[in-house]
């Protein structure tokens, strides 16, 4: 099953031009995943070209907020603070 790249913004190929291409190939089952992590006009423009299933914003899921704070926790331990710095958990 082929995977083909599409931009929701820069030189492209754009969401639509990926999904046109697939349906030249004969595809009629097509499938937009996306790693938005929010709600909005990209997601948004990218989910109405999606001609059947399209993947909703990652953002809401507990995934996602563990990721981010395991990476920010990695960035604070491996930098070197030049004072006392204090720290707020979301």
């Amino acid at each position: 099953m082929p995977v083909l790249p599409g931009y929701a913004s820069g030189s492209g190929p754009t969401v639509s031009e990926a999904v046109r291409t697939l349906t030249a190939l004969g595809h009629d089952r097509i499938a937009v995943a996306s790693y938005f992590t929010a709600p909005g006009r990209f997601a948004t423009e990218c989910a109405e070209a999606a001609p059947g299933v399209v993947a909703a914003p990652l953002g809401a899921h507990p995934a996602v907020a563990r990721l981010v704070l395991h990476r920010y926790e990695q960035a604070l331990a491996s930098a070197p603070l030049s004072h006392p710095a204090a720290t707020v958990g979301v």
